[in-house]
């Protein structure tokens, strides 16, 4: 499903006293690109889903995966371009998600990058993708300021972070197995509720008893600060036909709440200094995860901040801004920056039991 950019305000005349960054993203199943200033305007922006070509395989294919990207990248930043009436000589800079991620669609929109950046003679930005998802709350709030508590929580990650400034990440916690939202992509596989996972759970978790299903809460109370949903996963496929879908869903994602809350209670006791309690990633679009953590945000004084869906789920957008403020931090890349399928925020984190590693 392709979609346009989700703001009125095109010509980029109006924003020519900022600097403008072409983002590009391509690290999993979405193809994007976007036109971002360093005012916080979005431009453009174009988006291509792979839904209907991974849905028969109930998760995201690799080598689909990659292909669609190539065939799909140079009519969307053409067209966001377009949308934003500009050509390649306004933009000041070209930022392309280098990492973590599948690495054949990383290569591609890297690649891309690179060629775009040499052409035009313009600087490169190698952006981590996770750091996009990181800085997207700061697009969308400009009174966010540093540091904040972050709970990163999407497909492939599921961490802690004080976000201490551009560049600056002090990991808390991360996953020791599986990240909440690979659970409930798992999870919707093992209903048949269809993929993408997460919001197939929440539209099936809506009509169930949250109650209904005893299910385990990994780690909950646990000293040590760490996520793990592995074993929920186990538990929801041993379950399946004693309920019906939807009590499993709801009691499987007021799992993963519960779960998320203590987790990020823990971190909150040594987060002193921060301003606020902020969520990013593909599941902070969920409406019950939102709700918790704003609860648990009101309850510790602090603000909650959370980006609009739109900026949660893998976007250009958040890319484009990460590019804008490590380009105004000074900080640019070489042409032959490598792509990396792993690159941790905190490469200083110490290493943790398990599939921690990822993270």
């Amino acid at each position: 499903m392709q979609k346009g950019a989700p703001f009125d305000k095109l010509h980029a005349g109006l924003y020519r006293h900022a600097m403008i960054i072409l983002g590009i993203e391509s690290s999993c199943d979405e193809t994007a690109a976007a036109l971002v200033t360093g005012d916080r305007q979005v431009l453009a922006h174009r988006l291509l889903g792979q839904e209907a070509a991974h849905a028969p395989f109930g998760g995201v294919v690799p080598e689909i995966a990659a292909r669609a990207h190539v065939e799909a990248l140079e009519p969307l930043i053409v067209a966001a371009l377009a949308d934003a009436k500009l050509t390649l000589a306004d933009v000041d800079a070209i930022a392309a998600t280098a990492g973590p991620g599948l690495i054949g669609g990383v290569m591609v929109g890297l690649v891309t990058g690179k060629a775009l950046a040499h052409a035009a003679g313009k600087p490169l930005i190698a952006v981590n993708h996770l750091e996009g998802h990181a800085l997207s709350p700061r697009l969308s709030d400009p009174d966010l300021e540093f540091p904040y508590l972050l709970l990163l929580v999407s497909g492939g990650h599921c961490q802690l972070l004080l976000v201490e400034g551009v560049g600056a990440y002090r990991r808390l916690a991360t996953t020791i197995d599986d990240a909440a939202g690979e659970a409930f992509d798992k999870t919707a596989k093992l209903l048949g509720l269809g993929f993408p996972g997460g919001p197939a759970v929440e539209r099936a978790a809506a009509l169930g008893d949250p109650k209904a299903v005893p299910l385990p809460r990994p780690l909950k109370g646990s000293a040590e600060p760490h996520f793990s949903f592995a074993g929920l996963k186990s538990a929801v496929a041993r379950v399946v036909g004693q309920y019906s879908p939807e009590d499993i869903a709801a009691s499987f994602q007021a799992a993963v709440v519960d779960c998320l809350i203590d987790r990020t209670t823990k971190a909150l006791r040594t987060s002193h200094g921060a301003t606020a309690l902020v969520v990013a990633g593909g599941v902070a679009a969920n409406t019950a995860v939102r709700t918790a953590l704003r609860g648990l945000a009101s309850a510790h004084g602090l603000r909650f901040v959370a980006p609009p869906l739109w900026l949660c789920t893998d976007n250009a957008a958040m890319i484009g801004w990460a590019g804008a403020e490590r380009f105004a931090a000074g900080l640019t890349d070489p042409l032959d920056v490598a792509a990396r399928p792993r690159w941790p925020l905190d490469p200083n984190a110490e290493a943790v039991r398990g599939a921690g590693v990822k993270a």
